[in-house]
């Protein structure tokens, strides 16, 4: 009980809007902006893709510009399984007085595979074009593991001596690969980062409408991804001879089933606050629908309504989608193998093999086999009992100094905690006992979201006030 007061009461004094009289930031500081542009361009153009790209390369040049920096080299460490060469993680330390705990920073160096025929740019090339950068991991999340470095290097030249040790961890895997960064580090060397919090760049941010500042949000909890593969076989033939029971026709019928199934609605502490503190601003239809979705039982025509919305729609259920398809073996015979992954992106507190269940049930067809893919790719019949962990209460040493920042740097808009849609790597330091918030300074608008797609982007100017936004931040919370 004690816990939910003080989430509510922090809560609320988050919400207040700070006067409009409060005294603007400090001017950019433009070595920072150029050293955060350099080392953006620099990890766009290291391919550090899980297929043929090396994360290894981009942590060792990261700790070299740390070297070049002043950070000694018994606070430098670039180490990975021995595995795999590729996927080497970087953790750097800046000392503080050890008033405090540490507090860790964390933001992945791998991006998702990208084809230079789906692009207009190359995707591995940093193009500075129309007011935005192009690039991948443009957004997804270079650009924050740019911030954070130029952050750092910035303290340390100015000698800032915080109250608690700052750690920067830069890793590999968080994009589906089979050597997550993060997860080993916890495993093998709690000790390099261990905090009492952890600073995810990894999310949040500043959402606009068409370039209009909405709120920034914060993510404080986030859904578990999830991998499921649906698998029909059968005895095959010539195909001059077809039959109705086809694998890539059986196959169709349960993805059918599956695109017109949706998960129930349900709301927790986090996404039913974020709900709530937007209702005051809302107008027309929406503050109707938000208001009826908001009581118990809620209204299941506003809930309709909302989630026609792809993000309200993600906010409120457990989603499944078709990612990747194959089957067959030859033009000219029936096809033996029909095989499709449905990515999962689940609630917190629902498993990964209720979810597989849930699938099973759906799909309802014995021919269909649904297993559980694990990050090795191992396809298993029972699914993981792994979970998204319900949040915790916010610190006052984030949202406080959150709170200052943003109303200065965004004067009016609400600093919301929110659920991630996504899943980042929140959901390891999170279970290790280490409360995850995910703080970006970037401006983002909600129509023009390109992570993981074709031509993904991030706006100079978003870029650069984020670079702004995050020097001034970090020193709040490691002030005192």
């Amino acid at each position: 009980m004690e816990s939910k007061k003080l989430w509510l009461g922090l809560l609320f004094s988050v919400m207040l809007v700070v006067s409009m009289q409060a005294q603007q930031i400090s001017p950019a500081d433009d070595a920072t902006r150029k050293l955060a542009v350099d080392i953006f361009k620099q990890l766009i153009e290291i391919n550090t893709t899980d297929s043929v790209g090396s994360v290894t390369a981009a942590s060792e040049a990261m700790a070299k510009r740390f070297r070049d920096a002043g950070f000694p080299d018994r606070d430098i460490q670039v180490l990975g399984p021995s595995s795999n060469d590729r996927k080497k993680n970087v953790v750097v330390r800046l000392h503080g007085s050890g008033k405090h705990k540490p507090v860790l920073l964390i933001g992945h160096l791998d991006v998702v595979e990208a084809r230079r025929e789906d692009w207009t740019t190359d995707p591995f090339q940093f193009i500075e074009k129309d007011g935005y950068y192009y690039g991948r991991g443009s957004s997804d999340m270079k650009d924050g593991d740019a911030i954070m470095a130029a952050t750092l290097i910035r303290m340390k030249k100015e000698g800032y001596v915080p109250s608690r040790d700052i750690i920067l961890a830069l890793t590999a895997d968080e994009e589906g690969g089979t050597s997550n960064g993060v997860d080993w580090l916890i495993k093998n060397h709690r000790e390099l980062i261990d905090a009492e919090f952890v600073l995810n760049h990894d999310g949040g941010g500043v959402l606009a409408d068409h370039g209009k500042p909405l709120m920034m949000e914060v993510d404080s909890t986030e859904k578990l991804y999830g991998d499921f593969v649906l698998t029909a076989t059968n005895p095959g033939g010539h195909s001059s001879l077809p039959r109705p029971e086809n694998s890539i026709y059986e196959l169709a019928d349960a993805l059918t089933r599956i695109a017109h199934y949706q998960f129930p609605f349900e709301l927790n502490n986090i996404t039913r606050a974020y709900y709530e503190r937007q209702v005051p601003a809302a107008t027309g239809q929406r503050a109707a629908d938000l208001k009826a979705m908001l009581k118990v039982p809620p209204d299941p025509d506003a809930v309709a309504r909302l989630s026609e919305d792809p993000i309200d729609n993600s906010t409120m259920h457990t989603t499944c989608v078709a990612t990747r398809l194959s089957g067959g073996h030859a033009n000219n015979a029936l096809p033996q193998t029909a095989q499709a992954n449905i990515n999962c992106r689940i609630l917190p507190g629902h498993t990964l093999e209720e979810t597989r269940l849930t699938l099973e049930k759906v799909v309802a067809d014995p021919r269909v086999k649904v297993q559980f893919r694990e990050n090795d790719n191992q396809l298993l019949d029972h699914g993981s009992n792994r979970h998204s962990y319900v949040p915790v209460a916010p610190r006052k040493e984030v949202f406080e100094p959150l709170d200052k920042v943003a109303a200065k740097m965004w004067p009016g808009i609400p600093v919301l905690p929110d659920m991630s849609t996504g899943a980042s790597d929140g959901v390891y330091t999170n279970a290790a006992g280490m409360p995850t918030y995910a703080v970006s300074g970037e401006q983002y608008d909600k129509d023009d979201i390109r992570a993981h797609g074709r031509d993904e982007r991030t706006g100079v100017e978003a870029f650069l006030r984020g670079v702004d936004f995050y020097y001034v931040f970090l020193k709040a919370v490691t002030a005192e």
